[in-house]
């Protein structure tokens, strides 16, 4: 099982910053208390609760605080680490910056729009694809599923 608390270099760095920029007094009246630890406190869902994890169905993914668009369903796949994991992100949609927390050294991936943790990205994903891997807690991320041709 992969892990996101992977050591390695960090992947090369946007430092953009959010377009949106509230206190976190305000996001606390509209996150739950969960979506506010993850989100704005940058902490960690438990590997394997989420409920994105094992969702592969036809949709997108949006940024549970501002509800900007992040991941398309095709840049979905299993990476077996416990969290929701993407090879790609729609572009412009990231902030990466260099993470040197708890004595590790990772790249973090921020909601572009409104500067959330989402989670790390690491160099492991498919080689077929991208190379990368988007490890994404679940609970910074909502759904929508693909309307049906009518």
């Amino acid at each position: 099982m992969l892990s996101c608390q992977t050591q390695q270099a960090p992947v090369k760095t946007n430092m953009m910053k959010p377009k949106i920029n509230k206190p976190d007094a305000e996001w606390e009246k509209i996150l739950t208390p969960q979506q506010f630890y993850i989100l704005r406190k940058k902490g960690t869902d438990m590997p394997g609760t989420g409920a994105h994890t094992y969702r592969f169905e036809d949709g997108s993914y949006k940024c549970a605080a501002c509800g900007a668009a992040l991941f398309k369903s095709d840049n979905k796949y299993e990476s077996h680490c416990g969290w929701p994991s993407f090879d790609d992100a729609i572009e412009g949609a990231i902030i990466m910056q260099p993470d040197y927390s708890n004595n590790r050294i990772r790249t973090e991936i921020l909601c572009a729009n409104c500067g959330g943790h989402l989670g790390h990205i690491f160099d492991d994903g498919p080689k077929e694809t991208t190379g990368k891997r988007y490890c994404v807690n679940s609970t910074s991320i909502d759904f929508v599923k693909k309307e049906s041709e009518k």
